[in-house]
């Protein structure tokens, strides 16, 4: 689930410039890359670190361009400078039906092609 740390960067990323520059994904993460679509998510991974989010919640609408800084485990954190939210990846990247699929924040998502 979003936290209110990223809400945080994104108000804070008109004010302040980025200390860090985005971590491009490891080559053992590169299932990750790639746009991924779910019930009211869009996540779009890029190889440079650059993630697009999209997410329609009841009374707000999520809308980021974030840089990544990092993966522990399945988990990946994005932000800017000091302030980081985690995706939790509960089902990494893996092949369903000939279809690229996992699940971050309780959504499934499918990796279009």
């Amino acid at each position: 689930m979003i936290r209110r740390a990223i809400l945080l960067a994104a108000c804070l990323c008109a004010a302040q410039p980025s200390f860090a520059d985005p971590v491009p994904v490891p080559a053992d993460k590169a299932a990750y890359v790639g746009e991924w679509l779910g019930k009211d998510m869009r996540l779009n991974i890029k190889q440079d670190g650059h993630v697009e989010y999209k997410r329609k919640q009841p009374g707000k609408d999520v809308n980021l361009n974030i840089d990544l800084q990092g993966f522990h485990g399945d988990d990946f954190d994005v932000g800017f400078s000091l302030v980081r939210s985690t995706f939790v990846v509960s089902k990494p990247p893996h092949r369903e039906g000939g279809k690229w699929k996992m699940t971050v924040d309780g959504v499934e998502l499918t990796r279009t092609e």
